[in-house]
């Protein structure tokens, strides 16, 4: 089983589209035969896993049963568990990573896909509410992007913008490049307090306001910081707990996947029913660095994907009850 796994990492690592489907059979069936809760999953609705030969046929796992069960492909001593944010008393997503180093390298890679390393950039990170927890993905991330950074004015700000704004007319006056990753509720709090010319940054929101502040349409968040610091578009980035891959969109909410992920759209009311480019519905996630948890899994998000891989996230639903896998919930 090691030297699979090694073999299917290896594949991983230099994955590109034109192999993307041969490389996530092998991973689909290499995680039903060794991952139990995943192959239970299967074998309840109905499935053998050796008759599926298209990534269409495969079976989502609900991003749910992260919350309840211990996901993990083959037998390993668990490095990190990342975990979700939420209100006392929720039950909370837990992802065990069984290697952290694989972790980062595929965020870099992810990140560079579509920046550059971010060694080029000083990386400022305003993200109180996930500072303020244990177990944060994001956070882990972007701690290691701070330490690649070949610039001493970057690093976490949490609600110092005094500090944040010194930094930034630091950089202005430098004229250097300039990466301020921030929580939505954070970033509007500083826009605020400090509007100001932006040469040279690149502003990325993710997260949402956590309950901070009144909820905004993206476009309106977007266009509220756009005036405040005089740039023509706002990024976004889009992660999970329950993923090793992330998605960047750089405006207009259209986001486009690292080259381990991909987005399918099921049908709402009928999970095994995948939706044509274009039509909204349920986000279906193929991440393929998930290779030691579950890499198929069925979100709580509605969006649309379009031919060219990109897509858009437009909310979420409350999912309905599992079919066929009530031995497994609970």
């Amino acid at each position: 089983m090691n030297q699979q796994r090694n073999a299917l990492l290896h594949k991983i690592s230099e994955i590109t589209p034109q192999k993307f489907d041969q490389i996530c059979m092998e991973v689909f069936h290499y995680q039903a035969e060794f991952n139990p809760l995943y192959a239970e999953f299967i074998s309840l609705l109905g499935f053998n896993h050796k008759d599926i030969t298209n990534p269409s046929q495969i079976p989502f796992l609900p991003i749910s049963f992260f919350k309840t069960k211990t996901i993990k492909t083959g037998e390993w001593e668990t490095e990190k568990i990342f975990s979700s944010s939420g209100t006392s008393g929720m039950q909370l997503s837990q992802h065990h990573v069984q290697s952290t180093q694989f972790y980062l390298q595929n965020c870099v890679k992810g990140f560079e896909k579509f920046y550059g390393s971010p060694e080029n950039y000083a990386v400022m990170a305003l993200l109180p509410a996930y500072l303020e927890r244990e177990g944060s993905s994001l956070i882990y991330m972007v701690e290691h992007f701070i330490k690649l950074s070949n610039y001493s004015q970057s690093g976490f700000f949490l609600y110092d913008h005094d500090k944040l704004a010194e930094r930034l007319n630091e950089m202005i006056e430098l004229n250097l490049p300039v990466l301020l990753l921030g929580v939505s509720f954070a970033l509007l709090d500083f826009a605020e307090a400090y509007p100001m010319a932006l040469k040279n940054t690149i502003i990325m929101e993710t997260g949402g306001m956590k309950g901070r502040r009144k909820e905004l349409l993206k476009e309106e968040m977007h266009a509220t910081l756009s005036k405040a610091f005089e740039l023509n578009s706002i990024h976004s980035e889009y992660g999970m707990t329950e993923l090793m891959s992330q998605g960047y969109s750089k405006e207009k909410g259209i986001f486009y996947p690292s080259d381990t992920l991909r987005i399918l759209i099921r049908d709402s009311t009928d999970p095994l029913c995948l939706l044509p480019f274009g039509r909204n519905g349920a986000i279906n996630l193929i991440d393929l660095a998930n290779i030691d948890t579950c890499a198929f899994i069925a979100t709580d998000d509605l969006g649309k994907v379009y031919a060219d891989g990109s897509f858009e996230v437009l909310g979420r639903f409350d999912a309905a009850d599992i079919r066929g896998c009530n031995l497994l919930v609970g």
